[in-house]
């Protein structure tokens, strides 16, 4: 009979606890609990619940990782739109300064201590004057920015305070989706290169750079149609890149970078998706991964393998306080073999 010892040449450790830095392929049987264990690399995403937001709501912001994230705005209820701040240490959310303007459905970028906000809406008539303002936030308060060339709404962002970049949206003055991009330094707004398709409520890679990011799917406005196009920015033009597998828009969550995204959630039109892809710089690949809890119009924060989604609506359209923690493949773990 082949043993473990004869077939890798070493022995199981017999340990009272856990190794402190586990190597990938070690194994080992741990005396205290009575079961043996191995370190492994994980071969899809998972989810798993993180801390409560203090505040309900929905059509927020989000920047930062995992661990160290801020999440401002959005809309609650019965309040409407709120200027509500929330930091993130990676197991429980604090509530801290307000926003100048309460606003949701706006473009963010930046991490939780140098971040900004651009676009969105404050509720009342169209077109709103917080369509074309910019807050910055200092790691402790927010004061206000440049003003933006074009009024819109459901707009992305990434990069950071003093090289961002926002582009897509919905134009309130027109009442059309555009493919305006915008670039700041900190104090001005300067127009940059137009994406090849216009569409509201599209992902982006939040951790992207003013020169290197990525956005995609959304809906063409006014025709409402979900968009599977994918685009890719170098700072001078947008070029089309190869296409999400699903159609999805609604608020959908996007963490990572121009050459390693991931999309979450959203909706497909026809309801609201618990769906994951990830995107390697070349194509979108369907994760396995769902979502504990089906939601739309979340924040999301963080990288490829290490990200997060909060707030947003539930299918009866309520804004929740959920956080959702992403894991994605190749992350270290260590599993408890089984044997019957």
């Amino acid at each position: 009979m082949a043993t473990y010892y004869g077939t890798y040449g070493q022995k199981v450790q017999y340990l009272a606890s856990d190794p402190s830095d586990p190597q990938i392929g070690q194994v080992w049987y741990n005396s205290t609990s009575a079961v043996l264990k191995v370190r492994s690399v994980t071969t899809s995403g998972t989810y798993s619940s993180g801390g409560n937001l203090n505040t309900a709501r929905s059509s927020l912001g989000g920047v930062g990782s995992q661990t160290a994230s801020l999440g401002m705005g959005g809309y609650s209820v019965p309040t409407g739109y709120i200027a509500n701040t929330e930091s993130y240490n990676g197991s429980s959310w604090t509530t801290v300064n307000s926003m100048g303007t309460a606003r949701g459905i706006f473009a963010s970028g930046g991490t939780q201590a140098s971040a900004f906000i651009a676009g969105g809406f404050a509720g009342g008539p169209h077109p709103t004057p917080a369509g074309v303002l910019t807050e910055e936030w200092n790691g402790t308060s927010w004061s206000g920015g440049g003003t933006m060339n074009t009024n819109r709404l459901w707009n992305c962002g990434s990069g950071t305070q003093t090289a961002g970049i926002i582009f897509s949206g919905g134009n309130p003055t027109i009442g059309i989706s555009t493919t305006a991009t915008e670039e700041y330094d900190g104090t001005t707004w300067t127009n940059g290169g137009n994406m090849n398709t216009s569409r509201i409520t599209g992902g982006r890679a939040g951790d992207g750079t003013q020169t290197a990011t990525l956005g995609w799917g959304g809906t063409t406005f006014p025709a409402g149609t979900e968009i599977t196009s994918s685009e890719s920015y170098n700072g001078t033009s947008w070029t089309t890149t190869s296409s999400l597998n699903t159609a999805r828009n609604f608020g959908m969550s996007g963490a990572g970078t121009q050459t390693a995204a991931l999309a979450m959630g959203g909706s497909d039109g026809s309801g609201r998706l618990d769906a994951t892809e990830i995107w390697n710089g070349t194509s979108w690949t369907n994760d396995p991964a769902s979502l504990i809890t089906t939601v739309a119009n979340m924040a999301g924060a963080g990288t490829q393998t290490t990200a997060l989604i909060f707030g947003g609506s539930n299918p009866s359209n309520t804004p929740i306080t959920t956080t959702q923690e992403y894991n994605g493949p190749g992350v270290a773990t260590t599993k408890t073999v089984t044997v019957s």
